[in-house]
C-alpha cells in the first residue's frame, strides 16, 4: 500500500494549520512535510508539531540550499530527530535564483554542486566525524588556525535525505545520494521524464529503483458531478498557470521544463509568454481540462481511485495529498475520503 502524506506552510492561520495536522494524524495519515519557501520557516513549525504528535512522521519539505550553511542544517535534522523520537526526514531542494538571489541575496549559481557537497558535509556531520571537507563550493575549516570540529549532538545516521529536484541533472544526483525523491509536477503518463534520469543516478551508484523513496504530492477533491467537476478544474487552471508562467525567474523555471518533458510544451511556451507579459487570466485559459486532470488527483470518487491506483502502477511510494476545502472540516473530509480510497488499492 501507498503510504500517506501532506504538506503544509504556516500562513496567517496558524491555529488552523496546527488543528490539520493534528487531527490528520488521528486520520491515519503516515506523514506530514512542512514547507518555508517565502514564507515561515520550516524548523520552527517541525518542532512544535514534534512536541504535538505522537506516531505522524515529519519532514522538512523543504529546506533551501543556499540559506543555511551544511553543518547548520546537519545540526537542525539532529535536533528534530532527537525531539520527535527518530521519526524526522530531512527534505532539501535548490529552490529558485528568485528566492536564493532575490529573497535571501546570496548567490544561486552551481546549485548542482551545492547540493552534492551539501550533502556529503551533513552526511559526515550525522555520523559524528570531525568535519573537515574540500570542495568547489564548501571549504570547511577556512584557511588559517581553525581545526576540523565534530558537533557534540550524539551521531545519527538514520535521518532520510529527501532531495527535491526536477531538472535532470538534479534527478540524476538524487538517484545517485538520496534516500528520497519529493518530486512534484507529476504526470503519470509522462513519468519517463522523470524516471530515465531517477534510474541513471541509481545505476551510477549500484542501486536500484527500490533503494529511492518516490513520493509525489497533488491535490486532491471530489466532485459529485460533471457540473462540480468543471468548477473545479476550471478555479485550478490560474494556479497551473502560476507554476508554468511564474515560478521562478524570468530565465529559469525549472516546473516549467518538467511540463514541457512531460508532453506539455506548446501549452507551457504558451502560457509563459502569457505570463510573463502580464497577462494571467489570458495565461490560464491556455491551459486545459486535460492538463488539469492529468497534474491532479481532482474528479469523481471513482476516477480519484483509478487515478491513485495509476501512480501506484507507475511507481509512486508515498503520495503527498493537498486536499481541497474552505473550512478545516471540509479538508479532513476530503482527506478522509482520499486515505479511504488509497487503503483499497491492492498491494
Amino acid at each position: 500500500m501507498m503510504r500517506t502524506a501532506t504538506t503544509v506552510e504556516v500562513s496567517a492561520d496558524w491555529s488552523g494549520t496546527r488543528d490539520f495536522v493534528l487531527e490528520a494524524e488521528k486520520l491515519g495519515l503516515d506523514e506530514c512535510w512542512v514547507a518555508e519557501a517565502w514564507g515561515s520557516d520550516a524548523p520552527s513549525v517541525l518542532g512544535y508539531l514534534a512536541a504535538r504528535t505522537d506516531r505522524l512522521r515529519l519532514g522538512s519539505g523543504i529546506m533551501q540550499l543556499g540559506v543555511r550553511t551544511p553543518v547548520a542544517v546537519a545540526q537542525t535534522a539532529l535536533t528534530l530527530a532527537e525531539m520527535s523520537d527518530g521519526r524526522f526526514s530531512l527534505g532539501l531542494g535548490p529552490s529558485g535564483p528568485q528566492v536564493v538571489e532575490g529573497l535571501h541575496g546570496v548567490p544561486f549559481a552551481k546549485p548542482f554542486t551545492r547540493m552534492r557537497e551539501t550533502v556529503e558535509i551533513i552526511r559526515s556531520a550525522f555520523a559524528g566525524e570531525k568535519i573537515s571537507f574540500s570542495g568547489k563550493a564548501f571549504q570547511i575549516p577556512l584557511p588559517g588556525e581553525s581545526r576540523p570540529m565534530r558537533l557534540s549532538s550524539l551521531p545519527n545516521e538514520d535521518i532520510p535525505i529527501y532531495l527535491a529536484s526536477l531538472s535532470p541533472r538534479m534527478l540524476e544526483l538524487t538517484g545517485e545520494i538520496a534516500d528520497g525523491w519529493l518530486g512534484t509536477s507529476f504526470v503519470p503518463e509522462g513519468a519517463d521524464a522523470y524516471f530515465r534520469y531517477l534510474d541513471a543516478g541509481l545505476a551510477k551508484a549500484g542501486r536500484r529503483r527500490s533503494d529511492l523513496v518516490v513520493c509525489q504530492g497533488a491535490e486532491v477533491a471530489f466532485a459529485a458531478d460533471e457540473d462540480e467537476l468543471r468548477t473545479m478544474v476550471g478555479g485550478r487552471k490560474k494556479e497551473l498557470a502560476f507554476s508554468l508562467g511564474g515560478m521562478g525567474s524570468a530565465s529559469t523555471n525549472f516546473y516549467h521544463d518538467a511540463y514541457r518533458r512531460q508532453g506539455w510544451a506548446d501549452v507551457a511556451a504558451q502560457v509563459w509568454e502569457r505570463w510573463q507579459a502580464g497577462d494571467r487570466d489570458g495565461a490560464a485559459a491556455f491551459v486545459t481540462d486535460e492538463m488539469v486532470l492529468a497534474t491532479t488527483l481532482i474528479g469523481t470518487e471513482d476516477m480519484v481511485r483509478e487515478r491513485l491506483r495509476v501512480w501506484h502502477a507507475k511507481g509512486v511510494d508515498t503520495v503527498r495529498l493537498y486536499p481541497a476545502g474552505d473550512t478545516l472540516d471540509a479538508r479532513l473530509t476530503t482527506l478522509g475520503r482520499a486515505l479511504d480510497a488509497i487503503r483499497q488499492i491492492p498491494g
